[in-house]
Parts: C-alpha cells; structure tokens; sequence
C-alpha cells in the first residue's frame, strides 16, 4: 500500500456521512438554481450525487 493510498483512508474514516449529506444537498441545490435540473427531479439526483460522493471518499 502507498502513503497515498493511506492517506485516503484516514481522510476517508473522518467524514461523516453529515458532511457527505451537505455537500450533496449543496451540489444539487446549486443544479437547480442554475436551471440545469428542476425541483422535481431533487431525489434522484439527490440519491445518485450522495452515492457518487460516498464511492468517492469512501472507496471499497
């Protein structure tokens, strides 16, 4: 294993599933005040940006 892999782990064992949750909301509140996604549309993509976020931070 790489520092750098290791690095990752311990950045990624410090974030909250809080954090994760915010910037998701963030991401896509932001999608749609720049009218690249509607209300409507909030859960989904909601679900499918948290996903993405956690895969990221928290590789398997």
């Amino acid at each position: 294993m790489t520092a750098h892999e290791t690095n990752q782990q311990k950045a990624a064992g410090t974030i909250s599933n809080e954090v994760i949750f915010k910037v998701a909301k963030e991401i896509v509140v932001k999608f749609i005040e720049v009218g690249k996604l509607s209300p409507s549309g909030f859960e989904e993509t909601f679900t499918r940006v948290y996903q993405t976020i956690e895969r990221t931070v928290r590789p398997k």
